[in-house]
């Protein structure tokens, strides 16, 4: 089980691009050279999910190899990357114990966001650690009797919770979360019906070694120039 990302973000209806509050994440199994396009993808994902997530909604959409859980409470919206092993009820239940602490360390200062946060929440952070293990969210649940009476609508893909006309691989040409290269990627990784993350890793990889290697071999060339040019 594990949790790879938490957020928080300003909802600004289905029109606008939610504005990121908070952010934690936990991508030490990517290596360190990826790890800026996997964070990429994530915020990409996260606030295309948090843009069609209305208030007093909760949601869980499947892409791949991950399980994002998003809760609109009243214009904050959090957020979580799970995998398929982490229970649903304790995602949410986590996400509401989100929401109860950043309004109770921010109040409405959200309200005035109009730009992405960089600002590090500790308790994020914290809560990223914490409730790795669903154990810790299930004593949350414990008191958060309202979330069973509360409906969690699930979507098995991505797609599903896009409006009429909209594709995922436009979406991801025009976002401005993802870098020219990570857009490649994710698209490549789309054609061949890869996960995307571990396709972005792979491809990267391969690039990698592709670079390295034209580094080398232009190395020696050099280095045999040199050894014919006269003394």
């Amino acid at each position: 089980m594990k949790i790879t990302a938490l957020l928080v973000m300003k909802w600004q209806g289905d029109s606008n691009d939610p504005v990121i509050l908070a952010i934690a994440s936990d991508l030490t199994q990517f290596g360190y050279f990826q790890r800026s396009s996997a964070k990429e993808f994530i915020v990409f994902l996260g606030r295309t999910v948090a843009k069609r997530t209305p208030p007093a909604q909760r949601q869980s959409v499947q892409h791949q190899e991950y399980k994002v859980h998003s809760y609109n409470r009243n214009g904050v919206c959090a957020l979580g990357f799970m995998d398929d092993n982490y229970p649903v009820r304790s995602a949410f239940s986590l996400l509401n114990k989100v929401l109860d602490e950043y309004q109770k360390n921010f109040g409405d200062s959200w309200r005035n966001a109009l730009a992405d946060s960089t600002q590090p929440w500790p308790y994020l952070n914290e809560a990223l650690v914490k409730f790795q293990d669903p154990a810790e969210a299930d004593k949350l649940l414990k008191i958060q009797r309202d979330l069973d009476e509360t409906k969690i609508i699930l979507h098995k893909t991505i797609a599903s919770v896009l409006t009429r006309g909209e594709k995922l691989d436009s979406l991801v040409e025009k976002s401005s979360d993802l870098s020219i290269a990570s857009q490649a990627y994710v698209l490549q990784a789309g054609k061949e019906n890869q996960p995307v993350l571990h396709h972005i890793i792979g491809l990267q990889e391969e690039d990698e070694i592709k670079g390295l290697a034209v580094s080398l071999w232009r190395k020696f060339s050099l280095q045999k120039l040199l050894l014919t040019l006269p003394s």
